[in-house]
């Protein structure tokens, strides 16, 4: 009897657990929002058991700082939402270099698909005199170079990535700095694709996904405009290491390279993403090491895409976040990392800590 009631009680417990495990499945598994469509999942800061009370402090500082759209995603669901100074979510807002990302994605994609090889010499799809470097120091620039802004161009000539703007400095691999020339990498995936950079990019990536936006010319740029929503889209994808649904978009050994250190000068930075945690880092237009991390408030784990006046792309694997950040300088012009990081990083903090 006392074995028919123990094997009844196990068997009671199971099923408590299966049903209990029902219950909080949907909010605890990774969700992706369709294809086709506005509709997107929301869960709340009252079900994460995140502090109320500090969500109104947050959005308050947001519209201060000239925010326009803002968005935390927790495993995929929307907990926060928020649209400011005029902006909606269906207003279209630029990356800046925040879009250094979709470049560096793109190239993983293109590597992947067997056109490209990120350890060739950028002058095997560009050609010889691509830039005034002698041509041996020229060929010394690989593909992985562009992403890890180690080409050793001069980075003190401006925007301009004509063949004349762009002279040698140093040999690729010894100094970091950061450089418009990564845009080659859009130039060289486009020779090798035979098809425009644009055009690839929404075939293998855009569509794949449902973001919206497009690629507009700005002086010497490419640079991506879209909805905040298409921000935190893409921001998902990587979060899931190149996975959408069942779909590996890019390879997820690709972007564990893109989200680690890529070379050993700016040990922040990967293959055109921040990465804080490390123990030092370098900023652009300067060749001084700062000690610390990158945003001493955000998680050591957190890796970023990071655009001029402030677009944000945060991205927390422990936390499960991805949040998104775009409008004008919150200060003052910058051009990628700025003060604002660390503040908002504390007001985030106050919500889900």
């Amino acid at each position: 009897m006392k074995k028919v009631l123990f094997i009844f009680l196990i068997l009671f417990i199971i099923i408590s657990c299966s049903k209990n495990q029902e219950i909080t499945e949907p909010e605890t598994s990774l969700y992706f929002p369709p294809i086709n469509g506005d509709v997107w999942e929301t869960t709340s800061v009252q079900e994460l058991n995140w502090n109320e009370n500090q969500v109104q402090p947050l959005l308050d500082f947001l519209e201060i700082k000239k925010t326009k759209g803002f968005i935390i995603l927790y495993n995929g669901r929307i907990v926060l939402e928020n649209y400011f100074n005029g902006h909606t979510a269906t207003t279209p807002w630029y990356w800046a270099s925040a879009g250094k990302t979709l470049t560096s994605t793109m190239t993983g994609i293109a590597e992947e698909n067997g056109i490209i090889n990120t350890n060739n010499k950028v002058s095997n799809y560009l050609g010889a005199g691509w830039t005034s470097a002698p041509l041996a120091k020229e060929n010394l620039i690989t593909v992985k170079h562009l992403l890890s802004m180690s080409s050793g161009l001069d980075d003190s000539l401006g925007d301009d990535v004509s063949p004349q703007n762009l002279q040698y400095t140093a040999d690729a691999g010894t100094r970091w700095a950061y450089h418009n020339v990564y845009v080659k990498l859009q130039d060289l995936i486009a020779v090798a694709s035979q098809q425009p950079f644009s055009t690839y990019f929404n075939t293998h990536l855009r569509n794949k996904i449902g973001m919206s936006g497009i690629w507009i010319q700005s002086e010497d740029l490419s640079v991506y405009w879209s909805t905040t929503r298409s921000m935190a889209r893409f921001g998902l994808l990587v979060y899931n290491k190149g996975k959408w649904n069942a779909s590996q978009i890019v390879s997820e050994s690709y972007l564990n390279k893109a989200t680690s250190s890529s070379q050993t000068i700016n040990k922040a930075y990967g293959y055109l993403w921040w990465l804080n945690g490390k123990d030092s880092f370098h900023l652009p237009q300067s060749q001084l090491e700062f000690q610390g991390k990158l945003i001493p408030n955000a998680p050591n784990d957190m890796y970023a895409a990071l655009g001029k006046n402030d677009q944000k792309i945060y991205i927390v694997p422990s936390k499960k976040l991805v949040i998104i950040r775009m409008g004008d300088s919150a200060d003052g012009t910058n051009f990628a990392l700025s003060t604002f990081d660390n503040d908002l990083w504390a007001k985030i903090n106050f919500v889900i800590n």
